[in-house]
């Protein structure tokens, strides 16, 4: 009798374990989906708001990313423009004029020189002067020269003779204007023979000039030379002062 008791009453707890399972003191939600709950289980949940979604874990109100640091609008045609300024328009070119340049030029002309023949002794002498260039390069020629210029002294006619060649170089200027200068070397004669001694002597000049085209045909021209005429008569040394103008002729 002793042992049906104890196994009755363990009967009893077993089964009190078994309602107490099916039956529990809480209960908790699923997500909704359409599946059905089984018969005698609630899905009602009774946890509290907070414990499903705590204060730190709210989403927050939507987030702009314009506020506070992005202007509301941009105009990108607008930046450009205010950033770099407009490039200049470019100067109209001009030209002045283009002239035909010629390998040959011919020059005759009236010529003063004003003769140092000791120092004391001076006098004027006026005649003519031949010269001939050849421009081998557009700026630089080939000179030769022959000066003949005639005065007075001891009531008797002088003359002034010099033959030369060097070189000449020139420069295009603007309106027709052409600058050159020349150096040139060789020999002088003077007659009459005077007691200061011989009438032969070296000569050199060095000096410069422009020519000036002053109508449409360019194969004529007008030239105004100033030079420094050297020679060394008597026995001492002369530097005379020449002035030449007259008409080239270009071919």
């Amino acid at each position: 009798m002793r042992k049906l008791g104890l196994l009755w009453g363990f009967a009893l707890v077993v089964a009190g374990s078994a309602t107490a399972q099916a039956n529990p003191p809480y209960s908790f939600s699923l997500p909704s989906g359409g599946a059905t709950a089984p018969k005698g289980v609630s899905y009602a949940s009774s946890a509290p708001s907070s414990i499903l979604f705590p204060e730190s874990a709210t989403p927050s109100p939507s987030l702009s990313l314009n506020a506070g640091f992005a202007p509301s609008s941009f105009d990108a045609t607008a930046s450009t423009s205010d950033a770099l300024p407009a490039a200049p328009e470019p100067e109209p070119q001009t030209v002045q004029g283009v002239y035909q340049n010629f390998d040959w030029e011919g020059y005759v002309g009236y010529t003063y020189v004003r003769f140092f023949e000791v120092p004391g002794n001076e006098f004027n002498t006026n005649g003519t002067n031949f010269s001939v260039q050849y421009y081998f390069k557009p700026w630089i020629a080939f000179d030769g020269e022959f000066v003949a210029t005639f005065g007075s002294q001891l009531c008797c006619t002088s003359k002034f003779l010099m033959g030369m060649g060097g070189i000449r170089v020139r420069r295009q200027l603007a309106y027709g204007i052409e600058g050159w200068a020349h150096i040139l070397g060789g020999g002088s004669h003077y007659v009459p023979q005077t007691a200061y001694g011989n009438g032969q002597s070296l000569a050199y000049e060095l000096g410069g000039g422009v020519d000036v085209v002053l109508h449409n045909s360019r194969r004529m021209a007008y030239r105004l030379a100033v030079d420094a005429a050297g020679t060394s008569f008597f026995n001492t040394y002369q530097v005379s002062p020449k002035v030449s103008a007259g008409v080239i002729f270009k071919f």
